[in-house]
């Protein structure tokens, strides 16, 4: 396969001086268990390929877009107890997040958009204290909230569940273990009301929550459903990404 234009990680030096990018994108993923069927670069994975499908499908609209290499370790502070999930502090991910828009400074890229697939990441706070320190227009997208699985799945399932597996066995088959090895997902509540109605909040003890790591049922999974969503999900980052591009970063409000 030839060397695609918009994945920074295949892109030649000519290749990057000739494109004039106006958007970067930057997946973010985690690297933890999922369940007993999914593997541990599950986040990794989706982030990746969500990020370089919508900016392919831009690149076809003239929106000039590269996507920057998955930073594979999230935020995991509840789940250290699980063998090999590893954890990246929020302080670490915004130094982290802060040397990369050093970096663009000195390219032509003029926006930056953080597109996140792990559920402990939240770069809201990271990026209102980088924005008063930089030019750039930074931006952050959680991958599961653009398009509802409502319509697609039985139940979506929030960590290992159907809409994840669905799309496991959509792109990667081969890395999905048998379903009937699957754990049920099942997940406790808090025993707070307040935390069950989602007006308050704390982190999750994993292991305390969930026996498998996993928060949803997968045994309706399939390929199928996953393609569907996998579609809805980049063509609409695709618009968004196309939108960006065109957006005047000094004239953003209406």
């Amino acid at each position: 396969m030839p060397a695609r234009p918009y994945v920074l990680a295949e892109a030649t030096l000519p290749m990057v001086r000739q494109a004039r990018y106006e958007v970067a994108v930057l997946p973010w993923g985690a690297t933890e268990a999922h369940n007993f069927h999914l593997p541990y670069g599950t986040d990794n994975l989706e982030a990746k390929t969500v990020a370089i499908e919508a900016a392919r499908l831009a690149w076809e609209r003239e929106a000039r877009t590269i996507v920057l290499p998955t930073v594979p370790f999230g935020v995991n502070t509840q789940q250290l107890d699980i063998p090999l999930v590893i954890n990246m502090n929020p302080s670490t991910q915004a130094s982290l997040l802060a040397d990369v828009v050093s970096s663009l400074e000195g390219c032509d890229v003029s926006k930056l958009v953080v597109l996140n697939f792990h559920g402990g990441n939240d770069f809201r706070q990271m990026i209102r204290e980088l924005q008063a320190q930089t030019d750039l227009f930074l931006c952050s997208l959680n991958g599961w909230q653009v398009v509802p699985g409502d319509d697609f799945f039985v139940e979506t399932g929030d960590h290992a569940g159907e809409l994840e597996t669905s799309l496991m066995l959509h792109w990667a088959p081969e890395l999905v273990r048998p379903l009937q090895e699957a754990g049920s997902g099942q997940a406790k509540q808090f025993r707070l009301a307040g935390m069950r109605e989602k007006w308050a909040w704390a982190p999750r003890q994993w292991t305390q929550v969930t026996a498998d790591t996993g928060v949803g049922n997968p045994a309706e999974a399939t390929a199928e459903k996953g393609a569907r969503y996998f579609q809805a999900v980049t063509e609409k980052i695709a618009d968004f990404l196309v939108e960006l591009a065109a957006a005047d970063p000094n004239d953003m409000y209406v």
